[in-house]
């Protein structure tokens, strides 16, 4: 099996800081350095950085490019700007969600997708099928690394300074060329860091130089989880909608794009389950799969590092959504008591 995973640039490095390595989409790449526990709290208190290059990078360009992304993404692609970005889904004829993803448009019409590394040959093929007259699609995420800096003091870490979130813009960090957005998947302030694939090494080197922590994918995922960011894969599929899924605020319904009539209904007739947030009145850690009474599934859990309680995210019925229900959890054959509260699930003191 491991013959057939990728690496990223950063392989190396990872391997010698003594990260534990594992498969995750197709790559192989690192789970934890120090501890999950450790990392999640230098990114909650001061900088980490995580090694993002896994994730797929197409570019649409084209005097079309703008109208073809309006009708296959669920957000509103007309209100960007150049330097602005925009979280948003492809979606399917029934609404469910092929990926979720961030759009970056630049000037002169282009545009350049940020998804997930398991569904980038899925969401190339989808565009790529359907790609118009006078608009190209291209897979590049073979061109580029990726490094996400997240925390409190990320950008005094690494000499940047602020801008409104989901911007863009071209700068150098040590001398490295690199695009800089103000995005991220923890909740705190950060950027994501964009750089050609062979400056990925030197970037990483100045990035932990600057005294950034560097975190795996264990405590990108519980950082997540503590803010109710969803997984693809765990709490959105193909199978979801983002009605049900509480990414409504992701879809312009006044606007055409695939699947968007089922969603106008879903939404009129309200959906008949809804993602929660929730936390463990009991002593327990809630995973993926695990029942909870009267019909609903955990699809995210994990031990909250700040919050020192289990915490997760899980369909249930709408009847059950409510912030200050009881649920009662299925952990390992045994009942635990939950209960549903609003997001984000992790809030800092002012």
């Amino acid at each position: 099996m491991e013959a057939t995973l990728q690496r990223t640039p950063l392989y190396e490095r990872h391997v010698a800081l003594g990260a534990r390595m594992v498969p995750f989409a197709g790559y192989e790449m690192p789970v934890q350095y120090e501890g999950v526990i450790p990392e999640h709290k230098a990114v909650r208190g001061d900088a980490g950085v995580f090694d993002v290059s896994h994730m797929g990078e197409l570019h649409v360009d084209g005097p079309t490019a703008r109208d073809f992304l309006q009708s296959m993404l669920s957000n509103d692609v007309r209100k960007l700007g150049d330097g602005d970005a925009q979280y948003t889904l492809l979606t399917n004829e029934a609404g469910g969600i092929v990926d979720d993803l961030i759009v970056y448009r630049f000037a002169h019409g282009q545009f350049y997708l940020v998804v997930n590394a398991s569904n980038r040959a899925a969401v190339y093929d989808w565009l790529k099928e359907r790609e118009p007259r006078g608009c190209e699609v291209r897979d590049a995420s073979d061109d580029y690394g990726l490094l996400a800096v997240q925390g409190p003091r990320a950008l005094e870490r690494l000499g940047l300074l602020d801008a409104p979130a989901f911007t863009h813009t071209m700068g150098e960090i040590d001398g490295i060329e690199v695009m800089v957005a103000r995005t991220g998947y923890t909740g705190e302030l950060g950027v994501e860091v964009c750089c050609a694939e062979d400056d990925t090494v030197a970037l990483w080197d100045a990035v932990l130089a600057r005294g950034v922590t560097p975190c795996g994918l264990g405590a990108r995922d519980t950082l997540r989880i503590e803010v109710c960011y969803p997984l693809h894969g765990n709490d959105i599929s193909p199978e979801t909608d983002a009605i049900s899924a509480g990414l409504g605020w992701a879809c312009a319904l006044d606007t055409e794009f695939t699947g968007v009539e089922v969603l106008r209904r879903v939404k009129e007739q309200g959906p008949s389950r809804k993602l929660v947030p929730f936390v463990m009145e009991e002593p327990a850690v809630p995973r993926q799969g695990m029942p909870i009474e009267g019909g609903g599934e955990v699809t995210s859990g994990t031990h909250s590092p700040m919050l020192d309680q289990g915490i997760g995210m899980g369909y249930v019925p709408a009847g059950s959504s409510a912030p200050g229900t009881d649920l009662t959890v299925d952990v390992r054959g045994k009942p635990r008591r939950a209960r549903v509260v609003t997001k984000p699930i992790y809030r800092k003191e002012a």
